[in-house]
């Protein structure tokens, strides 16, 4: 595990609630034929409450009440999108990783991380829609969530990710910020990984974070974030391992 990188103990719950329809009881038949009162949730295509609170959990809040969870072509088809017509798409990372800094390196601080991927999460909050394909990094079972307002970018991420089965939406490994924005006066890519510690079952695991913002984004450069990120989470998950087998054998 890299010594730079800082343990950070989070404790976040999501909780999710569900509304049920709820009928009077005793009362007059005429009142119950006019005056019932009946909850529905207001959902459609791109409002989805469990999504929603997924990414609330992710530090994005989609303010436009437009999100999409993409994990196959049909997905796209429904937030307006083409699907690539060749899957998988396979990506050319040679070049690219040594532009994607890890924070806590001599190249990005943990300080300089935080505050661009909070200015990015504000963004992608206000964005009009957020495009967010989910999946495995290709070759392994590392799940993770990209949160993304580029239209363009969505369906090659989804077609570069593997597909995985779908569950309700909870908290990936591997989040990652992506956003297109023609304002942006300078580019950043970046990617964190942190120790966090369930609260419930106090178990310690990594997680990673990335974050890339630029007028013109690069699939080679973000899936270069990705392989970097599992990389670094095998590595702990390999340290803690190692560390835990010599506890037992010191004692």
């Amino acid at each position: 595990m890299s010594a730079t990188r800082s343990i950070r103990l989070l404790s976040k719950h999501a909780s999710f609630t569900k509304k049920h329809r709820t009928f009077a009881a005793g009362l007059p038949e005429s009142l119950k034929r006019v005056g019932e009162s009946t909850s529905f949730p207001n959902e459609y295509p791109g409002q989805n409450y469990e999504f929603n609170w997924a990414l609330n959990f992710d530090g994005v809040t989609p303010l436009k009440k437009s999100s999409f969870r993409i994990m196959k072509a049909l997905d796209l088809k429904i937030a307006g999108l083409k699907p690539l017509t060749k899957t998988p798409l396979k990506v050319d990372t040679k070049t690219e990783k040594s532009k994607v800094p890890e924070a806590g390196s001599d190249s990005l601080s943990f300080e300089s991380f935080d505050e661009v991927s909070q200015k990015t999460k504000d963004l992608l909050s206000h964005s009009d829609t957020l495009y967010c394909p989910e999946g495995h990094v290709p070759s392994t079972l590392m799940g993770v969530r990209i949160i993304t307002n580029s239209a363009q970018m969505a369906p090659k991420l989804l077609a570069y990710l593997e597909r995985m089965p779908k569950r309700e939406p909870t908290a990936q490994p591997i989040t990652a910020y992506v956003l297109e924005d023609k304002s942006v006066q300078q580019d950043f890519s970046g990617y964190a990984i942190e120790e966090i510690e369930d609260s419930n079952s106090g178990e310690v695991k990594s997680v990673a974070s990335l974050v890339f913002v630029g007028e013109k984004l690069k699939i080679e450069t973000i899936v270069s974030g990705l392989e970097l990120c599992v990389n670094g989470l095998l590595e702990d998950e390999e340290s803690r391992k190692k560390e835990a087998e010599e506890e037992a054998t010191a004692s």
